[in-house]
């Protein structure tokens, strides 16, 4: 007999041990990973969301396309219309505007003036 049986049962108690280690770096990773991509990502996003969201007339924005323009009326929820140039006016998608560049002022209600 080569193996003494002390040493055989010191290695099946071992296995618990050597599973978890196996099993944190990929863990490790994973929380890297959520701080490194996840989390910065979905902050953009969020960001994002809230910019489309407080688009309104008079804001000059830049599209995902590279286009600058004028924001001339807010459509609905999803779509805006912005004026490219003098006359030039095309409906916009809201989620495809990437930035505003300058907020409008607001607009004066004149019901209220009459």
């Amino acid at each position: 007999m080569l193996i003494t049986p002390a040493f055989a049962q010191a290695a099946g108690g071992g296995d618990t041990n050597s599973m978890l280690m196996s099993l944190l770096p990929f863990a490790l990773i994973f929380v890297i990973m959520y701080f490194l991509i996840l989390r910065p990502q979905q902050k953009r996003t969020k960001e994002h969301q809230e910019l489309v969201k407080n688009l309104r007339r008079g804001d000059t924005v830049i599209t995902s396309g590279g286009l600058v323009g004028k924001v001339t009326k807010v459509v609905d929820d999803d779509q805006i219309e912005v004026e490219i140039a003098d006359g030039v006016r095309v409906r916009q998608v809201r989620g495809m505007v990437s930035g505003v560049r300058a907020k409008g002022e607001p607009v004066k209600d004149e019901a209220g003036s009459s």
